[in-house]
């Protein structure tokens, strides 16, 4: 591109970063190849070096330099003077966004495939926020439940069914790459994503241990320990920790729903929604039971 093409398309970046960020999309400059912009700070690191995921402090994390603060925003895009587009990270906050990216080419439908999986599975594709791809294809967004462990695949659920999990981003709306622009089909909210579809994604379950019946005062200390490792949650840790607590209190035997109330009144106080908080508990109710020998 000349000069005057690549200031238009990082404007038009920066400009549609912007906005994802005020709607609590967390956001970073990618280019034109639809790879992060920034070089990476460790790209000389010696090799065994732990990978680091932003914690140092400098830009260059990829995914993890996302945010939604406008000066943060500002700040990468200024080192990135030949971004011409933004990723959406996936998976963050206490309604994340998954994405499932439906490829269409080279005689595969990913459209065709997504619908073919609701059918064999007996659910149906919500609408939702659906984005055009440059090569003809979709990407549709959902919400998923805070802390489900979706990981990035590619036609794992079908050809031509991609999904983009946790620590995945999409290519945001207004981006430029080579074959195109990445357009708004439908700009209606994403809608939660399908109990079912959400099964399919997800890794086999951890086997919980059966129920140990604990008595009645060592029942409540255990309960008490779980409700305040949940307390303790730092930053970006509070989905797994609820998670964890209510695997391992409804392996005490306590009244189930004393369990679910209590852990999500405490995921509420410090400032998860408490539908969010009562979907994780529930995530973990159902988990499945391995009894013992």
């Amino acid at each position: 591109m000349s000069n005057r093409s690549t200031r238009r398309a990082w404007l038009c970046a920066i400009e549609s970063a912007h906005q994802a960020a005020q709607h609590g999309l967390h956001v970073f400059p990618i280019g034109s190849a639809k790879l992060p912009a920034i070089r990476s700070p460790h790209r000389d690191d010696p090799p065994g070096t732990p990978p680091c995921r932003g914690t140092c402090g400098r830009l260059g994390h990829g995914v993890h330099d996302a945010t939604t603060d406008p000066k943060q925003l500002d700040e990468l895009f200024d080192a990135a003077p030949h971004a011409c587009g933004y990723g959406i990270a996936c998976g963050r906050g206490y309604e994340p966004l998954l994405g499932v990216d439906l490829d269409r080419k080279n005689g595969v439908d990913g459209v065709v495939s997504l619908a073919a999986l609701a059918e064999q599975h007996v659910f149906t594709v919500p609408e939702t926020t659906i984005i055009a791809t440059p090569s003809g294809g979709e990407h549709r967004w959902f919400i998923g439940p805070a802390g489900a462990p979706v990981r990035n695949s590619a036609s794992k659920l079908g050809p031509g069914v991609d999904v983009r999990g946790y620590g995945g981003f999409l290519v945001g709306p207004g981006s430029w790459t080579p074959k195109g622009i990445y357009r708004f089909v439908d700009r209606r909210p994403a809608a939660q994503l399908p109990d079912a579809l959400l099964a399919l994604m997800l890794p086999p379950p951890p086997v919980r241990r059966a129920p140990v019946y604990l008595p009645g005062p060592r029942r409540g200390a255990a309960l008490v320990s779980l409700i305040k490792f949940v307390l303790e949650a730092g930053e970006n840790e509070l989905n797994n920790r609820l998670y964890w607590a209510a695997c391992r209190a409804y392996e005490t035997g306590v009244d189930a729903d004393s369990i679910s109330r209590a852990l999500v009144d405490a995921a509420v106080s410090l400032g998860h929604p408490e539908h969010a908080a009562e979907r994780t508990v529930n995530s973990a109710r159902n988990a499945p039971v391995r009894n013992s020998a």
